[in-house]
């Protein structure tokens, strides 16, 4: 019988307070993409917490419209690749595209576009950059199909409690080739059940600075009460 590999582990005192992702999301197969494999995507764009977690990658999308500046400071900062939002919502047409391939040529390993974007777009950013295009899917009814077939590479599952429903169905209508990343949901078990529905990739909401904070401030109370 195959032992468990023992994997030792170095930390340092000052950087010893990191988001760690949970543990079980390394059962995925993971995804290669550009030669490096990625298990574990953060779903932050807060640069102190993309600065101290040993997540695989950093996936940067957020409700306003794509601006250049706040993915270039994610890329500054994040010791690992960056997949960065680039609209499909609000922000759409030639403008997407256009931030798409800056967001390229500042060193991100792939763009990701919002459930609502046109697969017209779609094919247009497919046509206008290298990096791959991780598109949205929110509910089974979404197209895509359609987006996979003007360009999309990875899709990109978020559909809340359904998110492993809808993984599953799509894994058994395109086999294993196709990469799909999913939100894992908050707790191991459901981690679990979406990666066993197909998911190759997870990816994870970690506290905001604001509770990591409160935490810490309780701990220096009690430290001090207690002296």
């Amino acid at each position: 019988m195959e032992r468990e590999k023992y994997i030792p582990d170095v930390r340092s005192q000052l950087r010893s307070r990191i988001i760690e992702v949970p543990e079980v999301i390394y059962k995925a197969s993971g995804i290669k993409v550009l030669g490096t494999r990625i298990k574990s995507l953060l779903f932050c764009t807060d640069v102190a917490i993309i600065k101290n977690t040993n997540a695989n990658s950093i996936i940067a999308v957020y409700p306003f419209t794509p601006q250049l500046s706040i993915t270039q400071a994610i890329l500054e900062v994040a010791p690992v690749p960056v997949f960065a939002g680039v609209g499909g919502g609000l922000t759409t047409g030639k403008r997407s595209v256009d931030i798409a391939l800056q967001a390229e040529l500042m060193g991100a390993y792939g763009v990701v576009v919002n459930a609502p974007t046109a697969n017209e777009v779609i094919n247009k950013m497919y046509n206008r950059i290298d990096i791959p295009i991780i598109a949205t899917v929110v509910t089974d009814h979404d197209d895509y199909k359609g987006k996979l077939d003007a360009g999309a590479r990875i899709l990109n599952v978020s559909g809340g409690a359904k998110t492993a429903e809808i993984v599953r169905k799509i894994r058994n209508e395109y086999g294993r080739e196709l990469p799909i990343i999913a939100t894992g949901g908050p707790t191991d078990e459901s981690i679990l059940r979406t990666i066993e529905a197909g998911a190759n990739s997870i990816t994870y909401t970690p506290p905001c600075t604001a509770e990591i904070f409160a935490g810490v401030m309780e701990k220096y109370r009690n430290d001090k009460g207690s002296k």
